[in-house]
């Protein structure tokens, strides 16, 4: 790998407003600001907490700054925590750390009847003064709100919480339980609760409290939130990435990202997973930070696309993420469900079809994928078994074919494939978005960074491997499936992916020039595989230019249709490329 100085940009915002006015910092301005609201004779203040919230801190600075007459909590409305794991339990799949299944439980669901009409007769009672409700599910306490807060709190802060051990999940007892069952339950079941009821709120909440930074909280106006959400889907734009080491994890992230260096290594980085990434909004000086699933629930058609929508709901399809092995090593030994079997098993209704693109790779780089031919496949279930048992080692190379690397490369993944990247590689890994159905089959007989094993589930790959998927059939249908589809003036078009049995497309440009390109109605994932920076302009000045580097991935919204890329700045007459990705709608 060749030194190169980073100009990748880690707190990518859209700006909405050239002023701080819209935003108040500290609790002292935010109370300050509720009180201005909050004159009449009688006020119900709501605030609706996201699960992960430090709901104590928050109560604790509003009653100190709002001095309310009442203060109703909805933590006290909840079911025992007894009551809320038997109503979870047909979800949660027991004690497996990983794996649960989809359903359609409600934050109503975890409310005992009785207590929440207590609280919301004690509410009618109250006729005059300021009452506080504060919670998760608070907005199911007093629907009539004269004033309703939404506290948030992006998806990775709420990781970091667990690992830290500082959250339970909602109504749960559980905070000395692993992160990864922690994980498991709000994945499953807390966040996808929530999200029911944001959706509901977000068109007519007062005001959004990011509470990111417990240190600095900050409140913008339900108005100035969706105003910077709308402006979201009228330009080309960027999410918030963030990294996270691993196992296997490596170090070319740390130089072209420019990493801090006090992580053992940098295994991850997720820069297009809305559902996990979050939103800087920008109010002059100030970023407010928000989920980004949350311009997925308020904006799904102009953001995804009228067919893409109809397909997938209001959830973002298409995730661009890194796997980092320079001077790492080998992705555990893997592969995905089937569609019939993640919906059947996991209540999923697509799978994770995938693909590895090669940012970067040394001399030795190499992808295993796919069976060799004339293998018996009990025999190897047999010898992944006696791994798992720690009795020996798993011999790969006997079972799969490793297939050299090099850079640019594309190496497809359908799922039911066997695959890893092996050490020493950059991947750009594009696929759909059900992100943690991995069935891990042999991790290399190593530990994971909290020094326990790593999952594996044996059982769940070996019902999903696909045998007939052998090493010709994979020379001719995975790798370097490389077609010429178009050109023009200083540009060139590639098909390079996916297969015909994946649902997202794959297209690479190479320019040195303008290159045209549309959204045909739905929603674009791109990333600057070469060149120091490019813009993305709109033909008819729609939006201004924005402007990407080496590696950075965007998104280009469908509502925007045609759009231009070219090379900028110090890349200005020198080749570039792009490789997008979209949602295959036909039609």
């Amino acid at each position: 790998m060749s030194p190169r100085r980073s100009n990748y940009d880690k707190f990518p915002f859209v700006p909405v407003s050239s002023s701080a006015a819209d935003c108040v910092v500290g609790w002292q301005a935010i109370a300050a600001r509720i009180r201005a609201e909050s004159a009449a004779q009688r006020c119900i203040v709501c605030v609706e907490c996201y699960p992960g919230v430090f709901v104590e801190e928050v109560e604790q600075a509003l009653l100190q700054g709002l001095a309310p007459v009442l203060l109703v909590r909805s933590s006290e409305c909840l079911k025992s925590p007894g009551e809320i794991d038997q109503l979870l339990a047909p979800y949660l799949g027991g004690d497996d750390p990983v794996f649960g299944r989809m359903n359609n439980i409600k934050l109503d669901d975890f409310f005992d009847p009785a207590l929440h009409e207590k609280a919301t007769e004690k509410i009618a009672r109250q006729d005059k003064g300021l009452i506080l409700v504060i919670g998760t599910g608070a907005a199911l306490l007093a629907p009539g709100a004269d004033i309703l807060i939404l506290a948030d709190l992006a998806r990775w802060e709420i990781q970091k919480r667990q690992r830290r051990g500082e959250i339970s999940n909602l109504g749960a007892a559980n905070r000395n339980a692993g992160a990864a069952l922690r994980y498991k339950r709000g994945y499953f079941v807390d966040w996808r609760a929530a999200d029911r009821l944001k959706q509901k709120l977000l068109g007519t909440l007062n005001f959004l409290l990011d509470t990111n930074d417990r240190q600095t909280p900050k409140l913008i106006t339900g108005e100035a939130m969706r105003r910077g959400l709308l402006e979201t889907v009228k330009r080309p734009f960027r999410v918030v990435p963030f990294f996270d080491p691993g196992p296997w994890g490596g170090h070319w992230m740390e130089e072209v990202c420019d990493l801090p260096r006090d992580a053992p290594n940098y295994a991850w980085c997720f820069d297009c997973v809305p559902e996990e990434n979050s939103l800087l909004l920008g109010f002059g000086g100030i970023r407010v930070e928000i989920p980004a699933i949350n311009l997925v629930l308020q904006h799904p058609l102009a953001l995804l696309g009228e067919k893409v929508y109809a397909q997938f709901g209001a959830e973002f399809p298409i995730r661009f993420d890194f796997l980092d092995t320079m001077g790492g090593g080998n992705l555990s030994f893997q592969v995905h469900p089937l569609a019939p079997f993640i919906r059947e098993t996991f209540g999923m209704s697509y799978t994770q079809d995938e693909s590895y693109y090669l940012l970067d790779a040394a001399d030795d780089a190499s992808v295993y994928l796919g069976l060799k031919e004339g293998i018996d496949r009990h025999a190897m279930i047999e010898e992944l078994r006696a791994a798992r048992q720690g009795i020996r080692e798993f011999p790969v190379e006997k079972f799969a074919n490793r297939w050299p690397a090099k850079k640019h490369d594309h190496f497809l993944i359908p799922a039911g494939t066997v695959h890893c990247s092996g050490r020493n590689s950059m991947v750009l890994e594009i696929s759909a978005t059900p992100y943690i159905f991995t069935f891990k089959l042999w991790d290399w007989a190593r530990m994971g960074l909290d020094g326990k094993p790593r999952p594996i589930h044996l059982e769940y790959g070996a019902a999903n491997i696909q045998w007939d998927r052998t090493t010709e059939w994979v020379r001719k249908q995975l790798i370097h499936q490389v077609e010429p589809v178009g050109q023009g003036p200083g540009w060139r078009e590639e098909r390079t992916g996916l297969h015909p049995s994946e649902f997202i497309e794959t297209r690479r440009h190479w320019f040195r020039g303008s290159v045209p390109h549309h959204t045909r109605g739905g929603v674009n994932v791109l990333n600057l595989v070469q060149g120091e920076e490019v813009v993305i302009e709109s033909p008819e000045g729609a939006f201004d230019p924005f402007a990407v580097h080496y590696a950075e991935t965007f998104i280009v919204p469908a509502a925007l249709g045609a759009y231009t890329i070219r090379p900028g700045g110090s890349a200005e007459g020198k080749e570039c490329a792009t490789i997008k990705a979209y949602v295959r709608t036909g039609g």
